[in-house]
């Protein structure tokens, strides 16, 4: 039996994993497929032919937190059981010519836990679906949509047919070189950059309320505070309530987001660093003690800051100025900044 899960935000990694699930019971093979939002990890149970297979999206080149802290909790292999991991990417499709994206960490990182909790991994399979990373770029067209998805459901439909004749695909590790180039920028995220994602939301004014982006979060990331959603620190990015709110309310602050750590910046360069350089010196310079200033507690120190400022403003767009300037500095504002839904499989 094939045990598969999968955590998905606009529906990319649940659609691949239902393709794979399909191909199972299509050769008359048992195969169960979970969010694993819904799962509780501990009470997980295998025998020892079970195979067990994971499908996620690929966030900052790494796999979402939700899912790395599924994987470690994971249960052990019973039997040196088989195992498989795809993850979704930004794929993207110009002028016909379809692009891959990038995986990073994702798929090393997954097949590393695996096997030090015992289990053969036989498969590791990039799935270039289209990107949902609204607060980065428009969504893609629905013609791009279609033609990728066809694509890549072929795609998956091999890989499945690959791992059901006993055979392995690790088609990730031809990505090996630049997967371990771009490394830095998947620690950088999960230690910094997914926290700036989650305080770039917001809500406009045309938000009504309706409470659909609070249920539908998947890691419970959303509340309601003042009438409007407040997005917190667990939020994994993963794009689902904007794509999905019924009222295109919710935007990505652009704006806001790149001031906060450019004023940050101006203020520590103009004021603290002068004063600093004065009274201890031994935190200036090239020094040992500059080196951890620079790296550890000034982007600590940015993440508080950035975490205050985000409540303010939260409050602050109960002013119809506040609200519109917001608005009016965020890219995802524009009608032609289209929002992404992945097709129903």
């Amino acid at each position: 039996m094939l045990q598969l899960f999968y955590f998905s935000g606009t529906g990319n990694a649940r659609n691949v994993a239902q393709w794979i699930g399909a191909a199972w019971k299509e050769r008359e093979r048992e195969a169960i497929v979970r969010d694993l939002t819904k799962v509780e990890v501990r009470s997980i149970q295998l025998g020892p032919a079970d195979e067990v297979g994971f499908a996620s999206p690929t966030h900052g080149f790494n796999l979402p937190p939700v899912t790395l802290d599924f994987l470690f909790a994971f249960p052990r292999a019973p039997n040196r059981n088989r195992a498989f991991v795809v993850n979704t990417r930004a794929g993207l499709r110009l002028f016909g010519l379809h692009l891959p994206g990038l995986s990073g960490v994702a798929q090393l990182l997954a097949a590393v836990v695996l096997m030090a909790k015992g289990y053969r991994v036989v498969g590791m399979r990039p799935i270039d679906l289209p990107s949902n990373w609204i607060s980065i770029h428009p969504g893609l067209r629905e013609d791009n949509v279609r033609a990728l998805y066809h694509r890549c459901e072929e795609i998956t439909r091999r890989f499945a047919d690959r791992l059901l004749d006993g055979r392995r695909d690790l088609r990730a590790l031809w990505d090996l070189v630049q997967d371990l180039l771009i490394a830095p920028i998947s620690l950088g995220y999960y230690l910094v950059g997914r926290f700036w994602f989650a305080k770039s939301f917001i809500a406009s004014g045309a938000c009504d309320a309706c409470g659909v982006c609070v249920k539908g979060c998947p890691v419970k990331a959303l509340s309601m505070v003042d009438e409007r959603p407040f997005w917190s620190y667990r939020c994994e990015s993963c794009m689902r309530c904007m794509n999905q709110c019924p009222k295109r309310a919710i935007e990505t602050a652009h704006g806001f987001a790149i001031a906060v750590p450019v004023l940050f910046s101006v203020l520590l360069s103009a004021l603290v660093y002068p004063a600093l350089e004065k009274v201890a010196p031994s935190w200036t310079g090239s020094s040992p003690l500059a080196t951890v200033l620079k790296n550890v507690l000034e982007p600590a120190l940015m993440l508080v800051v950035l975490f205050g400022s985000y409540r303010l403003l939260h409050h602050a767009l109960r002013w119809k100025a506040v609200e519109r300037l917001v608005v009016w500095t965020s890219l995802t504002h524009f009608q032609f900044w289209r929002r992404y839904r992945a097709p129903r499989k």
